[in-house]
């Protein structure tokens, strides 16, 4: 039985087009040219945070993102970048009954965010930042499992990176569901991965609640 759902952020519950636009003008190099390289980099299996390097050798990510702040430019995000099915599913899944949680790569700053935004519709909101963990970590995971008040079979961890999120949540012994959006899975979405480790694969987390009764109900 599939008791509890925890979501991904990026790309997952937020649409980060506005904030790597926003990375492609502190860098100061043109957007398409930006996300062109984004998606070369992750294409080829390489990390994301390789793009930031091809423009300016050396960056460094959180250095950089504690310049942003103090230049009035800080990573922001609201309820205008969430994706527009992530507010009638999580109210769908909350009417089924079950336990929800929200649990990604994220700074403190953006942990902060998502609880103006979320606090009043999950049970947990978790960031890598606050946790000391960041995914593919199976640590990370194991916060998840830690903090779910069910065994980590009755987890289903909802994202849309097979290599971050999928095998991970996976090897931790959660159920998972790829969701096709976002550069990585429109890359990786017809690869073995992707099409073997899901427990689902959705094109919208508007299909969870119905695919989570099906799956409950089977009795698997």
């Amino acid at each position: 039985m599939i008791r509890a759902v925890v979501f991904d952020v990026g790309e997952c519950l937020v649409d980060e087009t506005r904030e790597y636009g926003t990375w492609a003008d502190w860098l100061g190099v043109p957007r398409h040219t930006f996300h062109a390289m984004f998606g070369a980099v992750i294409a080829q299996g390489r990390d994301y945070r390789e793009t930031f390097q091809k423009f300016r050798p050396g960056f460094d990510l959180y250095e950089e993102r504690e310049k942003r702040a103090a230049a009035g430019q800080p990573e922001l995000f609201g309820e205008t970048d969430l994706y527009e099915d992530v507010r009638p599913a999580l109210a769908r899944l909350r009417g089924d009954g079950l336990w929800l949680g929200i649990a990604g790569n994220q700074t403190v700053r953006a942990g902060r965010i998502l609880r103006e935004l979320f606090s009043r519709d999950v049970d947990l909101i978790g960031t890598s930042d606050d946790w000391g963990a960041s995914k593919p970590d199976p640590e990370f995971f194991k916060r998840v499992a830690d903090t779910a008040p069910f065994d980590v079979d009755s987890i289903l961890y909802v994202g849309d990176r097979c290599d971050n999120d999928i095998r991970p949540a996976v090897q931790a012994g959660m159920h998972t569901a790829l969701v096709r959006r976002g550069p990585w899975a429109t890359i990786q979405w017809n690869s073995s991965e992707a099409e073997e480790l899901p427990t689902f694969r959705v094109d919208s987390l508007l299909e969870l609640p119905q695919r989570i009764r099906d799956f409950n109900g089977s009795g698997r």
